[in-house]
Parts: C-alpha cells; sequence; structure tokens
C-alpha cells in the first residue's frame, strides 16, 4: 500500500479535563493513531485545548487574586503551556504503543505559533468555547464576576467564549516539514496553535484561541497531506441532528455540504468548523478528501467502512 500523508485533528474535550484523567485517556487514544503509522502512513496529529487552555487561564488568574505570588498569566502563554503539557502526555503515550510494537519511530511536538489577521472580525465576535461547562445561573454569576463573556454550547451547557480568528500561516512550518519528510511523527498546531500577529521581525501573542479545526487544516494544506481527519463524538455527522429526522451522512459533496450550512444544520463551535474546514481542504485540490467521524472508526473510516467523507 502506497504511503499517505494524513493529518489528524484530534478534539480536546477527548483529552479529558484534568492532567491525571488526559494521561489514563491519551495511552488509548494513541493506538488507533498507531495503527495508522504501522499501516505505514505518515501521520501529522493536532489537537483542541479548550477545556485545558480554559482550566489554566482560570487557575492563574484565581491564584493572582489570593494575595500568592503568581502574576496573572496572558492567555497566549497559557495557550503554551497547554500545548506543551499536552504533547508531553501524547509524545510519550505515543513512543510507549510505538516502542510495544517494536516500531522505534521519533516523537516529536512543536510548540507552534499560527499567524492571524490583526483585522480578522474574530476578535470583535468572540464565539470559540474554553474551559469548563456551566449552568446558566454559574454563567451569569462568572459573567458578572470577571467579565467574560458566556455563551451556550450547542446544548451542553454554558462556556467562556473567546476570539477565534482564522490562520494565515503556521510559524514553525519548515521545522515540520523537516521532521515529517525524515519520517517522525509531529504533533503540531496544538491547541489550533498560539495565535500571534506579525510585526516587522516580532510575533506578538494575541489573546484568542485558534479552531483547532482551521489550523488542522491549513498546516495538511501546508505539507501538502493527502487525508484530513478529523475526530469528534460521533461516527458520522448527521442533518437534523438530535430530531426524530436525523440522518446520519456516509458521504458529503462541497455542494450539498454548503447548501446544508446555509440551513443551520451543522452547530457553531462543534460540527460546524468541522465542516467547513473539510470543504476548505477538498477544494485546496482534488487530489484530496476529508474525513470527519469518532476516534474509535478512524481506520474503518479510511477503509470507507465508516465516518462521513466530503469530496469534490
Amino acid at each position: 500500500m502506497e504511503s499517505r500523508k494524513i493529518v489528524v485533528a484530534l478534539g480536546g474535550n477527548a483529552l479529558g479535563n484534568t492532567p491525571e484523567e488526559q494521561k489514563r485517556l491519551v495511552k488509548s487514544t494513541v493506538k488507533p493513531i498507531v495503527d495508522l503509522i504501522q499501516r505505514g502512513d505518515k501521520v501529522i496529529i493536532a489537537h483542541g485545548n479548550g477545556p485545558q487552555v480554559g482550566m489554566i487561564n482560570l487557575a492563574l488568574e484565581t491564584a493572582s487574586k489570593t494575595g500568592a505570588k503568581t502574576p496573572k498569566m496572558p492567555f497566549p502563554e497559557c495557550g503554551a503551556m497547554s500545548q506543551g503539557y499536552i504533547g508531553f502526555h501524547l509524545q510519550n503515550a505515543l513512543r510507549e504503543e510505538l516502542l510495544s510494537r517494536r516500531m522505534n519511530i521519533p516523537v516529536a511536538t512543536v510548540i507552534t505559533q499560527v499567524i492571524v489577521n490583526k483585522q480578522d472580525p474574530a476578535f470583535d465576535k468572540p464565539s470559540k468555547p474554553i474551559g469548563a461547562f456551566y449552568s446558566r445561573e454559574e454563567a451569569l454569576a462568572i459573567s458578572k464576576e470577571k467579565g467574560y463573556i458566556m455563551k451556550e454550547d450547542a446544548g451542553r451547557g454554558w462556556r467562556r467564549v473567546v476570539p477565534s480568528p482564522i490562520p494565515i500561516d503556521v510559524a514553525e512550518k519548515k521545522t515540520i516539514k523537516t521532521l515529517v519528510d525524515n519520517g517522525e511523527v509531529v504533533i503540531t498546531v496544538g491547541g489550533g496553535g498560539i495565535p500571534v500577529i506579525a510585526k516587522g521581525n516580532s510575533l506578538i501573542g494575541v489573546s484568542a484561541v485558534i479552531d483547532k479545526d482551521f489550523a488542522s487544516e491549513k498546516i495538511a494544506e501546508i505539507l501538502d497531506a493527502n487525508l484530513l481527519i478529523i475526530l469528534t463524538s460521533v461516527d458520522k455527522t448527521a442533518i437534523n441532528y438530535g430530531k426524530p429526522n436525523q440522518a446520519n451522512l456516509d458521504m458529503l459533496t462541497i455542494k450539498d455540504a454548503e447548501k446544508y450550512i446555509e440551513q443551520g444544520q451543522f452547530a457553531p463551535g462543534s460540527m460546524l468548523p468541522k465542516v467547513q474546514a473539510a470543504i476548505k481542504f477538498v477544494k485546496s485540490s482534488s487530489k484530496r478528501k476529508a474525513i470527519i467521524t469518532s476516534l474509535e472508526c478512524a481506520a474503518d473510516a479510511i477503509e470507507g467502512k465508516t465516518g462521513t467523507v466530503i469530496v469534490a
């Protein structure tokens, strides 16, 4: 079988809500990914960080107000921290699973900066959910106390929302490409990447979270990947989700996907960015395809047994 270049996008919610829970979960998370590597595919791993970056930011902000000598941590630095510790857990779990299968393949996490436009309208309309889920009453109290913007998230509860600009470029793309071309497994654009604005020779961090699906699509384009797999909590995307007439989708053409988006079939902050990222990737080349499925079904989805395939 010819080797393919595959970008796998893991959701931040699939990594657990605490460091200890995450350390346990990633041991099973990496197994389907190593299945792909064992087949001879070059795999690049991206991941979300919504729960994790919210937890870090809230913890440090709370600590700074208790009188302890804890500085208030800027949001971009919180994103970098989440990239570091998620990568630490993922790369160690991957290393362990690879070695257990007698595959001595190096794994590296690249702390990744993703360049955005300072004029992006997203900065005026925060929309990206981060952190824990709250009841409506809890969310109103937090909004009043901390000044956070809180919104209901796809029927799952209320969460803080922050700006989510569109990625333009990846600062470390040459390093990532060199590692991938050398046969290493790379974890990159963690949490969508640390959002930065280019100013002369400097990259300035901004308070935002880039959607990991769009960042995954961007790095997949840059690396000329054959396939983008966006992993979520369901085996297939659907229209009329949660209703008696729900219909799971085996395949989506760009035309149909755009029609369903116009109808409001996909929840913002949940399935919508996944479908939008898949469309963008498939549009970038007729040789590319995208799949939306669950982690457990990744290998079967590649073989056409499940998942939703997005094609031109």
